[in-house]
C-alpha cells in the first residue's frame, strides 16, 4: 500500500472512532510526524478525506476534521429512510432465509450482551454489520447499495452518540431483529416498515442527544504511530 493510502486509512479510522473529534486542526507537518511519513502522503490524504466529507478546510488555520451539525443527521437520514427502506422490501422479496435465520437466532442472544462494555458492544456492532451485509446481497441492487456507501462512512461517526447510552442500544437490538424476522418471513411490507420503526427511532435518539448534549468532548489525542516500512512506489523523506 503506498504512503497516501495509509495515511488515508490511518486519519480515516481516527475520525471515524472520534480520536480526531470535528473541530480538530489537521496540520501537514504534524500529522505527517505523527504517522511517520512526508507532508506529501498527507496531503494526498487530506485531499481524499475532504472528498469524503470529513475534512473540510479552514482558511489560515488548514484543513479541520468536519462537524456533524443536526441538520446533517436529518439530511443522511432521509436519504437513509429512502433507500434502506426499499432494500428491506427487495430483500424480503429475493431473500435466501439461511442467513437470516442465523440473524434472527444470533439478535435474539445478543440481548445477553453488556452493551455498555467495549467487547460486546463491537460484538453487536459486527452483529449489525452482518445484518447490512445480508440485505445488500438479498436485495441484488447495486445502485441502491453504493449510494448509501457515503452515508455509512458518516454513520459510523454517529456510533459515538450511541455508544454512551447502552439502553438505546438494547432497543436497537430488537429492532434489527424485526427487520431480520421478517426478511426471512418474507413479508416485504412488515420488512420496510420495521426499518422504518427503527430509523426513525435512531434519528429521534440521536437528534435529544444533540440537544441535551452534543458529543464534542475531544478525546485523548491519538499517540505516535510505529513509523510505516518504506513504500516501493513512493519516498518517505
Amino acid at each position: 500500500m503506498r504512503a497516501g493510502s495509509r495515511a488515508y486509512v490511518a486519519l480515516r479510522e481516527d475520525i471515524l472512532d472520534w480520536r480526531l473529534p470535528p473541530g480538530t486542526p489537521l496540520g501537514e507537518v504534524e500529522q505527517a510526524q505523527r504517522l511517520g511519513v512526508s507532508r506529501t502522503p498527507v496531503r494526498e490524504a487530506l485531499a481524499r478525506l475532504a472528498a469524503d466529507g470529513l475534512v473540510r478546510g479552514a482558511g489560515a488555520r488548514g484543513a479541520v476534521v468536519s462537524d456533524l451539525a443536526p441538520a446533517d443527521v436529518s439530511d443522511l437520514f432521509d436519504l437513509r429512510i429512502a433507500v434502506e427502506t426499499r432494500l428491506a422490501r427487495l430483500a424480503a422479496e429475493r431473500r435466501d432465509p439461511g442467513p437470516f435465520r442465523t440473524l434472527v437466532t444470533d439478535l435474539g442472544a445478543a440481548v445477553d450482551l453488556d452493551l455498555g462494555g467495549p467487547e460486546d458492544r463491537a460484538a453487536y456492532y459486527d452483529l449489525v454489520q452482518r445484518l447490512d451485509d445480508a440485505i445488500d446481497a438479498a436485495a441484488a441492487s447495486r445502485f441502491l447499495t453504493q449510494s448509501l456507501d457515503g452515508v455509512r462512512l458518516h454513520l459510523r461517526r454517529l456510533r459515538r452518540v450511541a455508544r454512551d447510552h447502552p439502553a438505546r442500544l438494547l432497543e436497537s437490538v430488537g429492532e434489527h431483529r424485526g427487520v431480520a424476522r421478517a426478511i426471512l418471513d418474507g413479508d416485504a411490507e412488515l420488512a420496510s416498515s420495521a426499518t422504518l420503526v427503527h430509523l426513525r427511532a435512531s434519528l429521534r435518539h440521536i437528534l435529544h442527544t444533540y440537544e441535551t448534549a452534543p458529543p464534542r468532548a475531544a478525546p485523548p489525542a491519538p499517540a505516535p504511530t510505529a513509523p510505516p516500512a518504506p513504500s516501493v512506489d513512493e519516498p518517505t523523506a
